[in-house]
């Protein structure tokens, strides 16, 4: 099956109980057993059917062989963390979501779990963080907000040399244009939350395995831990993951356009996307991907120049989030990664001029004349 046929009839596709080719939100918590023991289904905890058909489907999108989902993003990447045990050692890339940062630094490390940030689209410097009681590589890419790209298939083998656990935050590119499982990744994770839902109306996170083994160590983990996604919105995130090829092909247009117009403009300083060609990791991202996403990163004077530009917009949502049909526009320096102190978020190069922009799927020329009006405020 091509992508766009496997995101329609992947998984589940038609509900095996009463034929329908929506799965059926199975709003319930607990099930008939035919004897003590004789079920398909015990406690939605631990499986519940709408639930069951959006893993198998996000398992199926992403090339693996189980998936899950969560009540968040954050819940899919602490699930993944709780693999590890205290005094294992992980290596996460330095330009990193805010929330992964706030998780991993000011709440596992309680637990005695360590974590050095590193650039991740340096080769070198992963090996050389690499410690006795390194169990894992956690990287994003492209990552969040500046796009670094990291060479997803060179930092596969690296930790299979060195007996690592190797995982991807796939939320940027999607399942429709990047595969880390195809190339050597033990563990994907998406905050579903974002592209995958596309229509911010549900928070979600999934979490696909290349092996059945860790499938049972991951599903143990949700399992007993409990933040599972719930059937309404499980159903939500099939529903949109069933136009995800068609949506990211519109969005990345637009950001195509978007891009040269911020590259002309007089009050904008660097931009960051990785379609462009001298943008650092572009042919790393083109060795390994199909498409280049509908985030940009772009820099003005300075501070109050941003603000002055996330007040004046009009089409441009100001809001958390991306990856939705409206494009979202915001500063991640006073917002997602104001968790990050000021000093490490310059030295990782988010300037507080630094504005973030998720293209949507309007119409192009309303999109660059907000741009061009909101930049060209006094």
């Amino acid at each position: 099956m091509k992508k766009k046929t496997k995101f329609i009839h992947g998984g589940i596709s038609v509900d095996p109980y009463t034929g329908a080719v929506s799965t059926p939100i199975y709003q319930v918590s607990t099930y008939k057993q035919d004897g003590v023991g004789n079920f398909t289904y015990e406690y939605s905890r631990t499986g519940n059917p709408t639930r069951e058909s959006l893993e198998k489907l996000i398992a199926d999108i992403e090339n693996g062989t189980r998936g899950f989902a969560f009540g968040s993003g954050m819940a899919a990447i602490t699930a993944v963390m709780q693999l590890f045990s205290a005094g294992d050692h992980i290596i996460v890339t330095d330009d990193v979501y805010g929330g992964t940062f706030r998780v991993t630094s000011k709440v596992l490390n309680r637990f005695n779990l360590e974590v050095s940030f590193v650039d991740t689209s340096d080769l070198n410097a992963i090996k050389n963080a690499i410690q006795t009681n390194t169990k894992a590589i956690f990287v994003e890419t492209p990552t969040n907000p500046l796009l670094k790209i990291t060479d997803i298939k060179a930092v596969s083998d690296l930790a299979k040399e060195n007996k690592l656990k190797f995982i991807v935050d796939n939320t940027f590119s999607t399942p429709y244009w990047q595969n880390p499982l195809d190339l050597g990744a033990d563990i994907v994770v998406h905050s579903g939350t974002k592209y995958l839902g596309g229509h911010s109306d549900v928070v979600a996170g999934v979490a696909v395995v290349n092996d059945e083994q860790l499938g049972e160590q991951l599903h143990f983990i949700q399992n007993s831990t409990g933040g599972i996604l719930g059937p309404q919105d499980s159903w939500l995130l099939i529903r949109g993951l069933k136009t995800l090829g068609i949506r990211m092909e519109e969005i990345e247009k637009n950001t195509v356009e978007v891009v040269k117009f911020l590259q002309d403009h007089p009050k904008v300083g660097k931009v960051f996307y990785p379609g462009l060609t001298d943008h650092p990791g572009h042919q790393v991202h083109v060795s390994q991907a199909t498409g280049f996403g509908g985030m940009i990163s772009f820099t003005v004077e300075n501070q109050e120049k941003a603000l002055s530009v996330l007040k004046n917009v009009k089409y441009f949502t100001l809001a958390e989030s991306l990856g939705a049909v409206e494009s979202l526009i915001s500063i991640p320096s006073l917002m997602t990664h104001a968790s990050i102190p000021r000093e490490r978020r310059l030295e990782l190069g988010i300037e507080d001029g630094l504005i973030r922009i998720s293209v949507g799927i309007e119409d192009i020329e309303d999109l660059l004349t907000d741009l061009e009006q909101a930049l060209d405020v006094k």
